[in-house]
């Protein structure tokens, strides 16, 4: 048996709660060493580097750098089509702006000579524009006119290409001799056959016109056996005949920029042919007297002067209409055009004439020379027997039997014409011809007319001759008021 006060305890015991119980049995732990761990700060040693605050806000940048460039690559990725397009316009916009910012000191001056320059390529193509250059010029001395003998009868026409500096010169010996403008020697002789029977190919009676295209591939002449020979420049061998002209041929003429050939002949007819397809085209009729002469620009407008009827022509072709113009008081032996709207004539009345091609009279007159004319034929001792114009230019020559080649400038806005030298040469000038670029004025002289054989010049000799002409200051092309 239990004594009476244990067995109270251990009633007692068996109704306390067991977490008390444990809670009285349990000792108290030891507290335990704490051990240093890696993410607990540690004292720096002192050969360890301390970071500064430039690294951390470096690494602060770094950081926002990353995040704007992803901001922006999501925005990139979610922007659409018409965005991205209305941005680089923008963009373009900005560019544009900025690059005329810089330009802006400039850009007065570079549109005036952007509108200048597409102004004068326009008035080019159609032939109106007028370089004022003929005051430029001045005399030539001895030593720049030069005398080339090849042909042996009376030299009527030459002609030059115009790049590569090559003259051809045509006689009434029937032959085509080729020059070199710069050395003066012959590099080709083309010789004609009085006899009809030959078969080679050439001229059989006098050769009266020569022409050159603009590109310097073919070479065109006429003359007195009613024929058109065509030539190849570079080679000179022949590659077709035309054949139509009832009469002696007189003149032909390529118009700018074309292989398109005039020609005009003493049965008082224009003829139109074709060198690409070596074809004849059409024919034009109007002058009531043989034609003397022919010229051509750009457009399809060739110029005809009618001798005795004192009449000269503008052939409408595409038209097919003729505008006719009359003032001389005698045979009209050479026309040239200045430009699309103006042209020049020689009469054998002893004047030369500017004329308009809007208006039916001449603008003015000049006498050629102060010899005096037949009063009862209005007929000059010294016909005007070729002029020449340096294209789309004012400056123009003429020459006659009075032993002078003169020159004159146009002055299309007061509508004269004003003498401005004069270069000394002996015999008939049948023919005169500027190179392209206005440094040389050929001349074809002889000792008689190239038409006929009315006087005999003994003292002149049968010669090519080369004026170099020199220029006091730089030309400037303008555009003349009434043009």
């Amino acid at each position: 048996e239990y004594p009476t006060h244990v067995a109270a305890i251990e009633m007692s015991s068996f109704f306390l709660p067991a977490k008390s119980k444990d809670r009285k049995r349990q000792k108290k732990p030891k507290p335990a060493s704490v051990k240093r761990t890696s993410s607990a700060p540690k004292r720096p040693k002192l050969d360890e580097e301390i970071p500064s605050d430039s690294e951390s806000d470096s690494d602060d940048v770094r950081g926002r750098r990353h995040e704007q460039g992803n901001q922006l690559e999501e925005d990139v990725l979610e922007e659409t089509a018409q965005e991205k397009k209305l941005r680089l316009a923008k963009e373009y916009l900005a560019r544009l702006e900025s690059e005329e910012v810089e330009k802006a000191e400039f850009a007065e001056q570079s549109k005036d000579a952007i509108s200048h320059r597409l102004q004068q390529d326009v008035l080019e193509q159609r032939g109106q524009l007028v370089r004022n250059m003929a005051n430029t010029y001045v005399e030539p001395t001895r030593d720049a006119i030069q005398y080339f003998r090849g042909h042996k009868l009376s030299l009527t026409c030459v002609t030059a290409t115009p790049k590569s500096g090559i003259i051809f010169t045509g006689g009434k010996d029937c032959t085509i001799i080729k020059w070199d403008l710069h050395t003066g020697k012959k590099l080709c002789i083309l010789s004609g056959h009085r006899a009809s029977t030959d078969p080679l190919p050439g001229h059989r009676g006098h050769v009266l016109a020569l022409a050159v295209t603009s590109d310097g591939k073919y070479l065109a002449s006429g003359g007195a056996n009613k024929m058109i020979y065509i030539w190849d420049v570079d080679s000179c061998t022949h590659l077709h005949t035309f054949r139509g002209h009832k009469a002696a041929v007189t003149g032909v003429v390529f118009r700018y920029d074309s292989h398109q050939l005039f020609s005009c002949s003493t049965d008082r007819t224009v003829k139109l042919w074709s060198v690409d397809e070596m074809a004849y085209i059409e024919t034009l009729f109007g002058h009531l007297d043989p034609i003397t002469s022919i010229d051509c620009l750009h457009r399809e407008r060739p110029i005809t002067s009618g001798g005795f009827d004192k009449s000269i022509r503008s052939w409408k072709i595409i038209e097919e209409s003729q505008l006719v113009y009359q003032g001389h008081r005698a045979s009209i032996d050479c026309v040239c055009l200045l430009n699309e709207d103006h042209f020049i004539s020689g009469s054998q009345d002893g004047t030369i004439a500017l004329w308009q091609l809007a208006k039916k009279k001449p603008l003015t007159y000049k006498p050629h020379n102060d010899k005096a004319r037949n009063v009862s034929t209005c007929v000059s001792e010294e016909w005007v027997t070729a002029v020449s114009a340096l294209p789309l230019s004012d400056l123009v020559a003429s020459g006659s039997s009075d032993g002078f080649i003169r020159f004159w400038k146009c002055a299309l806005d007061k509508k004269l014409l004003q003498p401005i030298f004069k270069v000394p040469v002996a015999g008939f000038v049948n023919g005169l011809c500027f190179t392209a670029c206005g440094d040389y004025l050929l001349a074809a002289v002889g000792q008689e007319h190239r038409l006929g054989r009315w006087w005999c010049l003994k003292e002149a000799k049968n010669r090519l001759v080369i004026i170099k002409l020199s220029q006091g200051d730089n030309p400037t092309s303008t555009l003349d008021s009434n043009v």
